[in-house]
């Protein structure tokens, strides 16, 4: 029995453990703790990449498993805490359940991009993380920025962040990846704006300096298409 090659499997496990403990803290009324387990997933959704590559030993089950896993904690997850959200402020019943458009697009997504060879250096269609981040955030935004409150607490616009996110998942649209042939400023110049202000937001406002980054991301990925195709 090969020990090694379970281990890169075992730290997706414990990404599906976190995103489903985040789910109950969610249940239980803890957005920002359930965001947590948002974040812990995506440290070892990291890893689980890193430690297949690193012992060689990637292979169909760990990227099977590995979708499956995230459908929980980046898709479910970051769902309920929108849901919980829109739930507190909707006056009509039915409409929180619009934002249910987050795990389902985000399985969506999931299943498309294992079968797709083209996201070998850049993403198309915005990625299950940082989706995830952007909306298990928005808590800690309203709390940092008192002055989006008021907009933070209108269900419609939540239903509407919700479907355009959803869209922007399996939109045909190239998205930067922080993957460098080289660190030339030139050809990389859109991925250093983006760690640079990315880590200024986050080191000045904390977490609540995440969506921002999130829409700092889709915005420079849209300018590098534009200045791609000129």
């Amino acid at each position: 029995m090969n020990i090694k090659s379970h281990i890169p499997n075992s730290i997706t496990l414990l990404n599906l453990l976190s995103g489903l403990i985040g789910i109950i803290w969610v249940f239980e009324g803890n957005y920002q703790t359930g965001a947590y387990f948002i974040f812990l997933s995506a440290l070892l959704d990291f890893f689980d990449g890193f430690a297949a590559r690193l012992l060689k030993v990637q292979g169909e089950l760990g990227k099977q498993l590995d979708s499956l896993a995230d459908v929980v904690s980046f898709g479910v997850l970051p769902g309920l805490i929108l849901f919980k959200m829109c739930g507190e402020v909707a006056t009509l019943n039915w409409l929180p359940y619009l934002t249910l458009i987050i795990p389902l697009f985000s399985a969506y997504r999931l299943a498309k991009f294992n079968i797709d060879s083209r996201q070998s250096e850049q993403f198309i269609g915005l990625p299950t993380p940082a989706n995830a981040l952007f909306f298990s955030t928005l808590p800690f935004l309203k709390n940092e920025f008192p002055f989006l409150e008021n907009y933070l607490n209108t269900p419609w616009l939540l239903v509407v962040f919700a479907w355009v996110f959803s869209i922007l998942l399996i939109a045909e649209l190239p998205l930067i990846a922080l993957k460098f042939k080289s660190f030339s400023f030139r050809s990389n110049e859109f991925r250093f704006v983006l760690l640079g202000l990315g880590l200024a937001s986050i080191l000045v406002f904390g977490v609540a300096g995440i969506p921002p980054v999130i829409l700092l991301y889709i915005g420079l990925s849209l300018l590098e298409n534009l200045k791609s195709q000129k």
